[in-house]
């Protein structure tokens, strides 16, 4: 772990979808520590034979489970009630130079947020490119450089005296 956030939000709020660049990338672990989120990992990794699907999973701070979010996949929540309270446990340190969005209303992503929450974003997050133009820029990463990454930082940690 590198960095540790916190992040409160009401309800309607919606953070992300974010991703950064790889390598380095940032694997993060999310949970919900008070209130309740939806939570989204979306694969954002160019040739991926999931590229543009999306999974979604209800935390909060009954169940206090957690997701884990591998380097290339983007991650974005809607907070469910008054205040929810999120933390991610990071791999990497946070860079705003490798650090990137997708609108996370884009509707070739499709994500299915509640009904009847009425979303709230950050001017960056309502601003972001859909997937198409982060794409055609160039933003995205690639699901091969992804599993490359992984495997190097895999034998690094195989080959560390124990």
């Amino acid at each position: 772990m590198a960095q540790a956030n916190c992040s409160v939000s009401r309800r309607g709020v919606i953070r992300g979808i974010h991703f950064a660049d790889v390598p380095p990338g940032q694997a993060k672990y999310v949970m919900c520590v008070s209130g309740e989120i939806l939570d989204v990992v979306v694969d954002l990794r160019t040739g991926s034979p999931s590229f543009g699907r999306w999974e979604t999973v209800t935390l909060d701070a009954e169940t206090r489970s957690a997701v884990y979010l591998a380097e290339g996949l983007g991650h974005a929540f809607m907070a469910l009630n008054d205040q929810a309270t999120v933390v991610y446990l990071c791999a990497a340190p946070y860079a705003r130079e490798r650090e990137h969005g997708v609108h996370p209303l884009d509707p070739a992503i499709g994500i299915a947020w509640p009904a009847g929450v009425r979303p709230v974003m950050s001017q960056k997050d309502a601003t972001a490119p859909t997937m198409a133009e982060a794409e055609r820029a160039g933003l995205l990463p690639s699901y091969r450089t992804c599993l490359e990454y992984a495997a190097s930082r895999d034998e690094e940690a195989r080959s560390r005296p124990r």
